[in-house]
Parts: C-alpha cells; sequence; structure tokens
C-alpha cells in the first residue's frame, strides 16, 4: 500500500458499523495531563447513547507525574472483557508520539487506523547521560517509518494546530474530531458527548478543534504533506565521544535480596535474575553506564566504581 493510500483524503471505513458482529476496540493513550481519560469518556458516553454495550478500563495512576495513560473502550452488541487483546485494537489514538510507538502492536496488523499528534513528551528516563550533547533514548522512528508497518495512518501535530486556534490544550479533541471520521456516528452526537465534558468556558475552542479535525482527514491531500507543519520531529541529537567515567556495574551476590528493583527500573533492560534468582548483568554490551540500578539498590549490592584515568 503506498503512502497515498495510508494519507487517503477520504475517512477509512467505519469501525462501528462492525459492532453487531463483535465489538468494536479503541485504544487512546499519551502521557499524564493531556486529556486521555477525557477522549475515553466521550467515546464510552457516546457509545452507551447510540445503545451499545461499553466497557473501560484505564490506567492513569502516574498521571500527575507525566507517566503513561493509556485507556481501553470496547463497544458492541455484547462485550465480555473491558482489555483489549494484543493485535485487536481498531482504532489506536495516541496524544504523543512515543506512547503510541509503544503501543503499535495492538492495533490490527491488516485494517488497524493509527492516530496520532506527533509531539515529544521527553520523559526523564530517556535522558540517560548529563554530557553535553549526549543522545537520548526518545523514540527515533518518524511517521515514514511507521507507515510502513500500520494500514493505516493519520499523523498530525494537533497541538500546533489547535495553539493556532488559541488553546494548544484542545489538541485532544483535535484527535477526537479526526477519531469520529473512523467511527460510524453522527458528528452532531459527538459535539454533544464533547460538551459535556469540557469546562463550559472552553466549550467553543472545543467545538472548533473538533471541527478542524474532522476537516483535516477528509480534506487532507497527499500532496500537500509538510513535514514542517504536520511534524514535530526534532533532528536526531549528534553524539558526543568521550571516555567513560565508569567501569560495568558489579554485583555482590551475598548482598543481592532479590528485590528484582534493579531489573525493573534498567531502561535497556540488561539485568535479570538468574536460576537463584540473583540479579545479573546479561547484556553488558547494552549498558549505558546510567547507574540507575545502583542508585535504586536499596542493599547497595551494586556498584559501578570509577574507571582508572591514564
Amino acid at each position: 500500500m503506498d503512502d497515498s493510500t495510508r494519507f487517503s483524503a477520504s475517512p477509512q471505513s467505519a469501525p462501528a458499523a462492525q459492532a453487531a458482529a463483535g465489538p468494536v476496540n479503541v485504544l487512546i493513550v499519551g502521557v499524564g495531563g493531556q486529556g486521555v481519560i477525557m477522549v475515553s469518556k466521550v467515546l464510552a458516553t457516546l457509545c452507551q447513547r447510540q445503545g451499545y454495550e461499553v466497557k473501560q478500563s484505564e490506567v492513569h495512576g502516574m498521571a500527575k507525574r507525566g507517566g503513561s495513560v493509556f485507556s481501553h473502550v470496547r463497544f458492541g452488541d455484547t462485550v465480555y472483557s473491558p482489555t483489549i487483546p494484543l493485535g485487536e485494537a481498531d482504532v489506536l489514538v495516541a496524544l504523543e508520539w512515543a506512547e503510541g510507538l509503544r503501543w503499535l502492536s495492538y492495533l490490527k496488523p491488516d485494517s488497524g487506523i493509527f492516530i496520532v499528534d506527533t509531539q515529544q513528551i521527553v520523559p526523564p528516563f530517556a535522558c540517560r547521560d548529563r554530557k553535553h550533547g549526549a543522545g537520548s533514548g526518545y523514540a527515533r522512528e518518524t511517521v515514514a517509518d511507521i507507515i510502513e508497518q500500520v494500514a493505516n495512518c493519520y499523523a498530525v501535530n494537533a497541538g500546533q494546530i489547535a495553539q493556532e486556534l488559541g488553546n494548544a490544550k484542545a489538541g485532544n479533541t483535535l484527535l477526537l474530531g479526526m477519531m469520529s471520521t473512523t467511527l460510524d456516528f453522527p458528528a452532531d452526537d459527538w459535539r454533544d458527548a464533547i460538551r459535556m465534558f469540557a469546562p463550559p468556558k472552553a466549550v467553543d475552542i472545543n467545538m472548533q478543534a473538533f471541527d478542524r479535525g474532522r476537516d483535516w482527514v477528509e480534506t487532507h491531500n497527499p500532496a500537500d504533506f509538510d513535514p514542517g507543519r504536520d511534524l514535530d520531529m526534532p533532528p536526531p541529537i549528534e553524539q558526543v565521544e568521550h571516555e567513560p567515567e565508569f567501569e560495568l556495574p558489579t554485583i555482590n551476590r551475598a548482598w543481592c535480596k532479590r528485590c528484582d528493583i534493579c531489573v525493573k527500573f534498567c531502561p535497556e533492560r540488561c539485568l535479570s535474575l538468574d536460576e537463584q534468582q540473583i540479579a545479573v548483568l546479561h547484556a553488558p554490551e547494552k549498558c549505558t553506564l546510567c547507574r540507575i540500578c545502583e542508585r535504586l539498590c536499596p542493599d547497595f549490592a551494586i556498584d559501578l566504581k570509577p574507571r582508572q584515568q591514564a
């Protein structure tokens, strides 16, 4: 499938029309504070008003810390489970670029629709080196890379367009407008549901953002695709070569209490537990010497010794 098809100017076939045959699965993901829960509540409320059975499952405990937030919404004549199985999402809506990539495996490979805001919110753990000019662990994939992996991709700098309308926070409603073209519900019913959850002073701007999102999908011409406007992908950070200051981590097996903290928090997943459930460095070539494991070990069992200077 070529790019012009994936960035089709006409809306894709509506998964909502399949609700009678089986649940329609919509996955909304993003970062705390972006309005993921608001988007999912609008969709769930709309589906209930259309007479469908709806189940919603969400995780937002890290929202106030800028952590990952996601919400599963499933609707149909009969829905048993509130969570979407791997590879079964009809629509994936991502309010942040890297979060969208993190959940791509949940999208249906042959027919799934990926709607994504290209804005980047870089988490602290992506900055693993304090050296000036050092590289970041944030996702490097571009939209051009992703359209080779999914059936239908709609990538837009929603925050920038919403800012032009007067309020960058309305970017989530703009994505709602884009999503509304993929589900077979009347546009006015979408607007009524948005009014229920939008702050009274922001109803007008949210209506404008919703309409702009619908217009973007219905009128977008692949020939007009402008990376400078539709994408917010910064150029790759140049790596600065420097001599490592520390040796690879050493683990005192006698002190390790098998708590698994270092394994869970290692950004590069280079630590694991051996057959005795003791931490080991199983992939030293992946270690970036970030020292997170050393700082988090409650038993001081991990040590990164300073490298001998010439």
